[in-house]
């Protein structure tokens, strides 16, 4: 039995739409870059699908494979209870169509997503660090951002012997 959306998403885009899987019972589409805020828009508009809640935006670094990157768009259906995720691929530094004219939502997600992998949203009206310092370098979840290890400096414990800190 299909998903009363994936079957409006095929009739819809038909071709333009990349690989649809369903993995116990959750439904995940790819499309193309090109298409994005398309299928975005007719996801949140759509009779029969009515996507008006986007829950997160994230990504995976799959770091050997190319693309690298895959970013993920977690929707759901307040009227219908209804899930979908939609996927797009993206290579480093590539940029991707910024959602933000669909869901206003989309606006600190995206922000996360870049400050955490360097992912850039284009046509963002404000792409800046959420959670990094603004002096941070780099990205700290791709797979290639160094590990280094920095002893944690406490104020509570500063007068204590250092054999009782151990």
């Amino acid at each position: 039995m299909e998903f009363g959306p994936i079957e409006k998403l095929k009739d819809r885009f038909g071709d333009r739409l990349g690989e649809v899987v369903n993995f116990r019972g959750e439904w995940s589409v790819y499309v193309q870059k090109a298409d994005l805020l398309e299928v975005l828009n007719f996801l949140k508009t759509e009779i029969g699908c009515e996507f008006n809640f986007l829950s997160d935006i994230t990504s995976v670094d799959l770091f050997s494979q190319k693309p690298r990157f895959e970013v993920l768009y977690h929707l759901f259906s307040i009227p219908l209870r209804h899930r979908i995720r939609i996927k797009v691929k993206v290579e480093d530094g590539e940029k991707v169509p910024s959602a933000t004219s669909i869901w206003n939502a989309a606006n600190w997600h995206e922000r996360e997503v870049y400050d955490l992998m360097g992912i850039e949203f284009e046509g963002h009206p404000d792409l800046r660090r959420i959670l990094m310092r603004d002096e941070w370098i780099g990205h700290p979840l791709r797979k290639d951002f160094p590990l280094t290890y920095e002893m944690p400096h406490f104020s509570f414990n500063k007068d204590l012997p250092p054999e009782i800190i151990k």
